[in-house]
């Protein structure tokens, strides 16, 4: 399974959801020039969904495990998750997003997160506005 479609599993997105989610992003993910392109405007990806209460599970897990800043960070995101945060499954990560030449920097991390944030709003997630701009 790709980390993204690991990422949708750990957040409660039903199987049949998943498996189509890391189809369509396996087949973006080439065309894409950077995650700016590929992330949606947010009020189109609020809109878009409701199945899935991304927001009230990751709220849970931070409760269980303070300090983590999963609404801005990607490497914390990806611990509150239970998920390798290593450099190599964020450089993996970014490519199924079509973020490329991912070195890990700040604004790539950055990148990424909003990438990952937003492909959950377009499969269903319940993602606020001021976490996708």
């Amino acid at each position: 399974m790709s980390i993204f479609g690991s990422i949708m599993s750990k957040l409660g997105f039903g199987d049949d959801k998943v498996e189509e989610a890391v189809q369509t992003v396996a087949a973006e993910a080439p065309a894409a020039q950077n995650a700016a392109e590929e992330a949606p405007a947010p009020a189109e990806a609020v809109a878009a969904m409701s199945e899935v209460d991304v927001l009230a599970k990751l709220d849970e897990l931070s409760s269980e495990h303070p300090g983590l800043n999963w609404k801005t960070s990607i490497v914390d995101l990806l611990k509150l998750l239970g998920l390798d945060s290593s450099f190599a499954h964020r450089k993996e990560l970014a490519a199924e997003m079509g973020i490329e030449g991912y070195e890990g920097s700040a604004e790539q991390n950055i990148a990424l997160h909003k990438a990952v944030l937003a492909k959950l709003a377009q499969n269903g997630g319940n993602i606020p506005a001021e976490l996708l701009s």
